[in-house]
């Protein structure tokens, strides 16, 4: 019987390479955030939306966590829709 396999997070584990997983990670951890910050301000979907500029299917999307629906271009422009600062970290892997 052979060892399972172990990865360093889900990501490594779906994607097929590096970049893709680090892709994948960035948008749900960006995703997480921003779904942080809209239920804070309680609002429904509807009103989200309009403030995001985005439309409602788009915010069920996004608090369903439904990563490959989005791209990071799309995540950074809805967070500053909110008023927020998007930072970019880079940590030696």
């Amino acid at each position: 019987m052979s060892k399972p396999e172990s990865y360093a997070s889900v990501w490594d584990a779906i994607a097929d390479t590096p970049e893709q997983a680090a892709n994948l990670g960035a948008r749900a951890e960006l995703m997480q955030k921003i779904a942080a910050r809209l239920k804070q301000h309680d609002w429904t979907q509807d009103e989200a939306a309009r403030r995001c500029g985005v439309t409602q299917p788009r915010i069920n999307d996004l608090l369903r966590g439904r990563v490959s629906r989005f791209s990071l271009d799309a995540l950074v422009n809805i967070a500053t829709a909110l008023g927020c600062r998007v930072r970019v970290d880079l940590d030696a892997a």
